[in-house]
């Protein structure tokens, strides 16, 4: 799903079914669902927005970050040179160069293109 608070534009987030707060918590196969969803997701980002990298993580409970800390969710966040990442840091400002609908359409129809 798409972050509705994102870094940047096509910032997504995976969250399992289960309702877990740990990566303890989530059975071997909820794991290895959330990694394939997370190269699943690199591939769409590739190709529809052609990123020069990636963050990709968890913030596991409040202290380190976590919004929703009982809810485990991984972010992937696509990266390029010199993209706007210090604003939140320095002005808490977010500079998203398009809206959340317009990306949605964008990596639905990509995602669907890719299955």
């Amino acid at each position: 799903m798409l972050n509705r608070f994102p870094y940047n534009s096509g910032h997504l987030l995976i969250a399992p079914y289960r309702h877990v707060a740990t990566l303890r918590a989530l059975s071997g196969e909820e794991r290895s669902e959330c990694m394939e969803l997370a190269a699943r997701c690199e591939a769409v980002l590739e190709t529809a927005m052609k990123p020069a990298g990636y963050n990709v993580g968890f913030n596991l409970g409040t202290a380190a970050g976590a919004s929703v800390a009982a809810h485990l969710h991984m972010h992937v966040v696509p990266r390029w040179v010199g993209d706007t990442n210090f604003l939140p840091v320095l002005a808490n400002t977010r500079c998203v160069p398009e809206t959340l609908e317009k990306t949605a359409e964008l990596l639905t129809r990509t995602w669907e293109e890719l299955s």
